[in-house]
Order: structure tokens, then sequence, then C-alpha cells
């Protein structure tokens, strides 16, 4: 995670960014700190995860067969992954949780194979799957607590790795459970959907997050630090404002009406190439040479020499 920062290794006595050697450790030890934190936030990529599963319901309602397939559960951690079908069955008595290690299940007679349907609550996911494989389930769907809307998680069921086990939002289980009750004959094929891993994504999140801060913390920081002047630095502040003095002895001239510079014979300013009118106003350089007042004076101020001659305006 701390790929990318080479940047900010320390050359010269500074880094790239102008860091000196002792704030350059401090920002490191910063980043490290926050990688290391953010590295131990991050969920154990052994994490599983989670697939869906796909519910084909069948169903009769009079003389109509009305089929319904939808992404609506997912499997257990510990279920088989594979594609399972049958009769829908309910548990037997009032309690519909299959707690009871006597529980039976009413099978229709014309079910070849046939699923449990049963309510979440009163014992462990575990004990609910045994209880319907012992009875010769092919399968186990479990629905949610009321109030939960057709929210679903991957179950923990340890030790019945070999049936499987579903579970289902509270909604869609008890539209199942009252249509069963009603006496229609329900079947449903359950099969393998989609694979999410909820820890990757998490993971691509707090990464981004973590280069999105350092990111911001080097610009705020390279924005806001306090610029200490080196000794080049100060060197070329000086010659400027050397150089602006320099500028400012140099003696000007108005043209007018009459002088030889105006002559279309004389040479042109080799600044603008531009020839010499009355009323212009020129500087005139310690090597006699003259240009425009205009065009010289940011010159001398990038390259403090005459453009003709070389001559430099702060030698004698």
């Amino acid at each position: 995670m701390l790929l990318g920062f080479s940047c900010l290794s320390v050359k010269g006595g500074m880094s790239p960014l102008g860091l000196t050697p002792s704030v350059h450790r401090s920002v490191s030890s910063r980043l490290l700190r926050l990688s290391v934190f953010l590295l131990l936030s991050l969920p154990d990529s052994k994490g599983k995860a989670i697939w869906t599963a796909h519910l084909n319901i069948t169903f009769q309602v009079g003389s109509q067969i009305i089929s319904e397939l939808g992404e609506s559960g997912v499997f257990g951690n510990h279920s088989p992954l594979e594609r399972v079908s049958g009769a829908v069955v309910l548990p037997e008595g009032w309690n519909q949780n299959a707690c009871n290690p006597l529980t039976n299940f009413s099978r229709p007679d014309q079910a070849d194979s046939w699923l449990a349907l049963i309510e979440r609550g009163g014992c462990t996911f575990t004990h609910k799957i045994n209880v319907a494989a012992e009875k010769g389930a092919n399968g186990v769907i479990i629905y949610n607590y009321p109030g939960t809307g057709n929210k679903v998680f991957p179950m923990s069921h340890q030790g019945t790795e070999n049936i499987v086990a579903v579970m289902i939002g509270n909604l869609k289980g008890m539209e199942l459970l009252h249509l069963v009750q009603k006496g229609v004959y329900v079947t449903i094929i359950i099969e393998v959907g989609r694979m999410h891993m909820p820890w990757l994504s998490h993971y691509v999140t707090s990464l981004f997050t973590f280069l999105a801060a350092t990111v911001a913390y080097l610009f705020l920081y390279c924005a806001w630090r306090p610029r200490v002047p080196t000794s080049s630095t100060r060197r070329q502040r000086q010659i400027k404002a050397d150089v602006k003095k320099a500028i400012g002895r140099l003696p000007l001239r108005v043209l007018k009406e009459g002088d030889k510079e105006l002559d279309p014979n004389e040479d042109n300013c080799v600044v603008c190439f531009d020839i010499y009118k009355a009323q212009d106003v020129i500087r005139i350089l310690t090597c006699k040479h003259f240009f425009h007042k205009t065009c010289i004076d940011p010159w001398l101020l990038a390259h403090r020499t005459c453009p003709m001659c070389k001559c430099d305006i702060l030698k004698p």
C-alpha cells in the first residue's frame, strides 16, 4: 500500500517536493502509520464469498400455472453450491421453526423430492437443517424474521455440509407459506447465482480513501508549508533587485521630430523590430545602444544584457 511514494526519496538533502530530510521523515512516518491503520481495518482476505440463489418458483392457481424466477436468496456459508429442486413442504404443527427434534413434515404424495420451508428463530440454523435432513429433505429454505422485509444474509450452519441450505426474505417466505397452507402445490428449483465478495469492495474503497487522503495531505502541505529561501534563491532575488536599480539609473529620452534616430536609414528597435517614431520613449544603455523603453525593460529583467552587444548592465 506504500508503493507510489518513492517520489518522497531525499536527493541532495532535499526531496523533489522541496521537503527537507527532517520534514520528509515526519511525512513518511505519518503515511506509514495511516497505511498500517487501514491495513488492520480491512477484513480478512480469506473471508467467504457470498453466493446468491436463483429460485424458480412454480405453482398452479385454478387452471393457470404460474412461474416466478428471481435472485431472491443466498446460500448458507456451509451449504454445497449445487442445483436442487422439489416440492415445498412445511413443518407440521402450529410452530414453523422446526426446533423440535421430533418435527415431521407434511410431504405430498406426488412429490419425489421436497424442500423444507422453515421459519428463522427458536434454535440454531444447524439444528433446523439437521431436523429436515433427517426427515429426508433434499434442501432447506429458511425465511427471515418478520419485519425484515426481504433482507437476507449467508447463514452459518457447520455440520450440515451435505444438504443445500438457502435463506430467503420474510416477505417471500410468507408468500410461500400461505400458498402451501391453502393447499397449493408449490415447487422450487434452486440454482446457483452469482458470487459477491463484500470484503473486496471494502478493500477497494479503503485503498481509494487512503490514496485520496494521501494526495490531499501532500497537496495541502506543499501549498501551505513555509517557504524557507535557500542561498541560491536569496542570490537570485538580490541580482533581480540590482538589475531593477541598474535599469532605473539608465537614462531615458523622448524622441522628437528631427532627431537622427527617426531617420528611415537608421536601425529599428531590435527587440520589437519596429521603427522609432516621434514621442517614443527610448532607454539608453551603458554601451550607448538604445531601444524602446517598453521593449528593453522586460528584456533586461530577464537577460541583464544588451540584445545587440551582450553588454552586462551590472558591470561597469
